[in-house]
């Protein structure tokens, strides 16, 4: 079962930067009929959106929107425009939106190699033609050698290299992050993000991210929306 997804406002019209980028468009999420989240944004490719904004503000929430993994119990209307086209009824796997969560989600049963592997997209075909990807990834994050280690043998910032890669590897349109660099001590939190943030801006992805760290909103350099708790 799939939310409701109402159609836009008459009004709503996609302005010409509504052809780069990722555009959230008079986008508003309700939840028994009380208003969640109600904006209007446009992120230009290369950069960083920064939602902040307490628990049960709808930051996780407006994500799951965005990629298309919405719980029915939301009502959702608007568009979301992503390079000029309308994603707003696509499938998930259709979007080309990547994230990034706080955990790295790596599969523990596949080694780093077969991890990498999963994210590469079905054009990549051939077993030679998908090691060599795969390598190329690994040298690209310093961690050359790496595709028969087992997850579990990793480090903390190993794991977010690998998980980045991962998702850069499935060619996204956009990127979300979902409070990734939560988790992580300080000094090596730093280094990620400035992983993350340098990435995005060389593949000239949007880049949207919700965190509670005024450190990761500095970091960004981009605009920045606070979302209130509603009652």
């Amino acid at each position: 079962m799939n939310p409701v997804y109402s159609p836009p406002h008459p009004d709503t019209t996609e302005g010409s930067d509504d052809a780069e980028g990722l555009a959230l468009r008079r986008l508003c999420i309700r939840l028994a009929g009380k208003v969640l989240v109600d904006l209007d944004a446009h992120i230009a490719p290369g950069r960083i959106l920064t939602i902040m904004g307490p628990s049960g503000s709808g930051k996780s929430t407006l994500l799951s929107v965005i990629i298309g993994t919405t719980a029915p119990a939301f009502t959702v209307s608007g568009r979301i425009v992503l390079d000029g086209t309308d994603i707003s009824h696509l499938p998930p796997q259709k979007r080309r939106v990547g994230i990034l969560f706080q955990d790295d989600m790596l599969f523990p049963h596949l080694s780093i190699g077969a991890n990498l592997a999963f994210g590469l997209p079905p054009a990549v075909r051939g077993r030679s033609a998908r090691r060599e990807r795969v390598v190329r990834a690994l040298a690209d994050i310093g961690l050359e050698g790496f595709e028969n280690r087992d997850p579990a043998t990793l480090s903390g910032g190993q794991r977010a290299r690998v998980a980045l890669m991962r998702m850069l590897l499935a060619e996204p349109r956009a990127l979300l992050l979902d409070e990734p660099f939560s988790g992580l001590d300080a000094a090596l939190r730093d280094h990620i993000r400035e992983l993350v943030f340098s990435r995005a801006r060389e593949r000239r992805l949007p880049v949207l991210l919700v965190t509670h760290d005024e450190a990761d909103a500095r970091a960004a350099a981009g605009d920045r929306i606070e979302l209130a708790h509603t009652d």
